[in-house]
């Protein structure tokens, strides 16, 4: 089976509690960094072989306008450091015939690049949105500035320090008997079915946002349900959390603002969904997203 998309970083370490608030500025002093360098959704990587968006120094020129940097910790006992880029910039690197720029959905959906590096673009990208949409203080309004070595924010003002969030969403493989329920989105392209997901509310267990997600979405009762994986989705910064629930009833009523279609699945159309000979078109989704790993413990449980 593919691996989990953007689950794998290994060997990156970073040490919060013994980071030096310094630690950005020392390597960027000292010379000896990978690069990754991201344009909003955009990633640069150097043409291969192999391709690769983990870049040296002796790649590329650093502009000097950057929008922000991030320390992201050490891979393979070498410091990683995270560039925002403005897009005027990236279109330099794509008119450059030694790389290409694409956006992360794409390059991880068709396994363009290693998984170690697509864990580490996630982290990066995710981080780095972060600092690009956390300009000002949600707090007074004050502009904010870079700490930690890119890991918090600080407002010079009221003295509040902004931490990176990650949202927290469910994904639920909802099954009763040998069959599982699966929906679309009118965002899903044409014929692409998935697992139901949703946000948690404040104050809700997982537990409770699947239940509630899928009675709002489908009308369909869920009761048992139990934790099995969870995968880092950086778009822009969400946790989602592969759950399985136990349906309780079987009758679907659709809230066509939330989703098109809902159906009960068995396990010989889901395994039509992989193999694309699906009667009606149908299919599953890419092996990057969370919900492809879903339906395949479907299959083999």
């Amino acid at each position: 089976m593919a691996p989990l998309g953007f689950s794998s970083r290994p060997s990156l370490v970073r040490h919060t509690v013994q980071q030096d608030p310094l630690a950005l500025e020392h390597t960027l002093k000292a010379g000896s960094y990978i690069s990754i360098l991201c344009a909003e959704d955009k990633v640069i990587a150097r043409k291969g072989p192999p391709l690769t968006a983990l870049l040296s120094r002796h790649d590329f020129e650093m502009p000097d306008d950057h929008k922000e940097q991030v320390l992201l910790g050490d891979y393979n006992d070498v410091p990683v450091i995270a560039t925002l880029i403005s897009n005027e910039k990236a279109e330099v690197f794509a008119a450059n015939t030694s790389f290409i720029v694409n956006d992360l959905r794409s390059l991880a959906t068709d396994m363009l690049l290693p998984e170690a590096e697509l864990g580490l673009l996630a982290s990066a990208k995710s981080i780095l949105t972060w600092h690009n949409r956390n300009r000002f203080c949600a707090n007074c309004g004050h502009p904010t500035s870079h700490a930690s070595s890119g890991f918090r924010r600080d407002c010079s003002f009221c003295n509040a320090q902004h931490f990176p969030r990650t949202d927290p969403v469910v994904i639920m493989l909802i099954t009763k008997g040998d069959q599982c329920l699966l929906g679309r989105s009118p965002h899903f392209p044409p014929g692409r079915f998935s697992c139901l997901a949703g946000f948690i509310e404040p104050g809700e267990t997982v537990e409770a946002a699947v239940r509630r997600e899928v009675f709002e979405e489908t009308g369909v009762r869920v009761g048992e349900v139990r934790y099995l994986q969870s995968q880092p989705w950086p778009f822009p910064s969400s946790l989602m959390i592969g759950m399985h629930g136990i349906a309780d009833s079987s009758d679907i009523v659709i809230d066509e603002e939330e989703i098109e279609e809902a159906h009960w699945f068995s396990k010989e159309e889901v395994r039509q969904l992989f193999e694309g000979n699906h009667p009606e078109g149908r299919s599953a989704p890419p092996p990057v997203a969370i919900a492809h790993h879903l339906l395949r413990i479907f299959l083999e449980n």
